[in-house]
C-alpha cells in the first residue's frame, strides 16, 4: 500500500514514516503543500495522511484542491486542532477520518487499514437492478 505523508514536524514524520515502513506500506514524505501538490498530481496513492498547518498554507486548502485529482483516495487529517468544528470542518470537505495529535501509531495504522478497506468494499459492490 502507498501511502502519501504531508507532514512539517520532522520527529512526528519520521516516527509515522518509521511505523508504517515496518508495516509493510511504501511511503512518501512531503513536507509541504508545494511539495504535497507535485507528488498528487504525479502519482497513485491508497491513503494520504494530512496535517492542517504546514509552512506554505493550510492542509484543507491541499484537500480542496485534490479532490478531483485524487478521487477515491481516502485522506486522513493528523492535526493538533482538537475542536469538534475543525474536525467537522475536515470531514465535511472529504477526508474519511480525523486523528488528535498526539495519537499512537498502532491506532494510526488500524484506522489507515479500516480506510482503505472500506473504501474497497465500497468500489466492489454492484449497483442493485432496477
Amino acid at each position: 500500500m502507498r501511502v502519501l505523508l504531508v507532514e512539517d514536524n520532522a520527529t512526528i514524520g519520521n516516527a509515522v514514516q518509521d511505523h508504517l515502513l515496518a508495516e509493510g506500506f511504501a511511503v512518501d514524505w512531503s513536507m509541504d503543500l508545494g511539495a504535497a501538490k507535485m507528488a498528487v498530481a504525479g502519482g497513485h496513492y491508497d491513503m494520504i495522511l494530512l496535517d492542517l498547518r504546514l509552512p506554505d498554507g493550510s492542509g484543507l486548502d491541499l484537500l480542496k484542491s485534490m479532490e478531483a485529482q485524487v478521487g477515491t483516495t481516502p485522506v486522513i487529517i493528523l492535526s493538533a486542532y482538537d475542536q469538534i468544528s475543525d474536525q467537522m470542518t475536515g470531514l465535511s470537505i472529504g477526508a474519511v477520518d480525523y486523528l488528535v495529535k498526539p495519537f499512537g501509531l498502532a491506532e494510526l495504522t488500524a484506522r489507515i487499514r479500516r480506510a482503505v478497506k472500506t473504501r474497497d468494499d465500497r468500489s466492489c459492490r454492484l449497483p442493485k437492478a432496477g
